[in-house]
């Protein structure tokens, strides 16, 4: 996919550009090459971009450590504001509390919009935060010992002062 010419846009019809998508995309670790498309229109002072990509990305899941395949599918749309100073950088913003406002993505007018990083970051938007391979998933089986004499007795000897405070508590009570 060839980073699109913000300018070029408005010489197209309906001065919108539309382009598919069936690449890999190394950084996301794809089992499948991502699919779909993404549509660029130009309406003035902003670009109105919106798309749809499948992709099926390999997981680790966060409790067995096992890998599973997790399907991705996502229909982002977001508007991007063309700006004469979105190049420059604003050191004053760094001391400030930031509006909502401040918070959109811009772009040059005359500069490029490149589909396939804004694709691969909405991508990664989608991968979720708490990776399972499924709702039931119990973790890393630990092994059952009948003797707990044998477990405490592998227990780290830097351990040794809590594990006595822990026994002194227990007899206590």
């Amino acid at each position: 996919m060839e980073p699109i010419h913000i300018p070029r846009l408005t010489r197209l019809p309906e001065q919108t550009d539309v382009q598919q998508i069936d690449e890999v995309m190394p950084e996301l670790g794809s089992l499948t090459p991502v699919k779909g498309q993404v549509r660029v229109k130009h309406q003035g002072n902003y670009l109105e971009v919106e798309g749809k990509a499948e992709a099926i990305i390999t997981l680790t899941c966060d409790r067995c450590l096992q890998q599973y395949n997790y399907r991705l599918s996502i229909t982002p749309a977001e508007l991007i504001w063309l700006d004469e100073t979105a190049e420059e950088f604003n050191h004053a913003l760094l001391d400030r509390d930031l509006a909502p406002e401040d918070l959109l993505e811009t772009l040059p007018p005359d500069g490029y919009f490149d589909p396939a990083k804004w694709l691969y970051e909405q991508l990664c938007l989608e991968i979720p935060l708490r990776k399972l391979c499924d709702k039931q998933c119990k973790g890393i089986p630990l092994p059952q010992n009948e003797d707990t004499s044998a477990a405490n007795s592998t227990v780290d000897r830097r351990w040794a002062g809590l594990a006595a405070f822990k026994d002194q508590l227990s007899s206590q009570n």
